[in-house]
């Protein structure tokens, strides 16, 4: 007889995948991958950037999975590991941005554009890059905030708890969020 993962709360699935059943997790993955890479794509602006770092982020939280609470809501508690994961890939690539500006001009002439040529992008393609862009330039307490409780659609609450704040501050940095990404879009 075999028992049907999809009817089982995140809780039993983490407590089958701690006993050795892959698919357990597996199914685990299939239900918050979705969230967690538009979490990270909305943290990074980038989609590639945000796919692996959503690999990073199962990978870590599989080998701490003996750590989650399965009273909890799974979604927080990756959605947590996420944002960590995000932190630090901005870290490193301050560092390699840093020494990418360090390095002799002359070899700026071989470092090939990684941008699509205007003429092949699509003004809607256009204007999500740049509200993406715009985005990922907030501060880091301003862009966790408007993702999780706008591109995430999470509640105050939720939103509080997976940043270790109060929910006024939420409600206080998602209106200055709002406030700072229109003025970067205005120009």
């Amino acid at each position: 007889m075999s028992l049907d993962l999809a009817g089982c709360s995140d809780g039993e699935l983490a407590a089958l995948a701690l006993g050795g059943r892959q698919p357990a997790y597996s199914e685990m993955m299939r239900r918050h991958r979705d969230s967690v890479f538009r979490l990270l794509r909305g943290h990074t602006g980038d989609a590639d950037a945000a796919l692996d770092l959503t690999q990073q982020s199962f990978i870590a939280a599989f080998a701490a999975l003996h750590s989650y609470d399965g009273e909890r809501p799974f979604r927080l508690w990756i959605s947590r590991i996420a944002l960590n994961k995000a932190r630090d890939w901005a870290r490193r690539r301050a560092v390699r941005r840093l020494f990418t500006f360090a390095r002799p001009i002359e070899e700026a002439i071989d470092v090939a554009d990684p941008g699509i040529a205007t003429d092949v992008r699509l003004d809607d393609r256009r204007e999500l890059e740049r509200t993406m862009a715009a985005i990922a330039a907030l501060p880091a307490s301003l862009k966790d905030v408007l993702v999780l409780r706008t591109i995430e659609g999470m509640s105050q609450a939720e939103s509080a708890s997976i940043l270790g704040i109060s929910e006024k501050a939420v409600e206080t940095r998602l209106y200055r969020a709002r406030a700072k990404l229109a003025e970067i879009l205005r120009g």
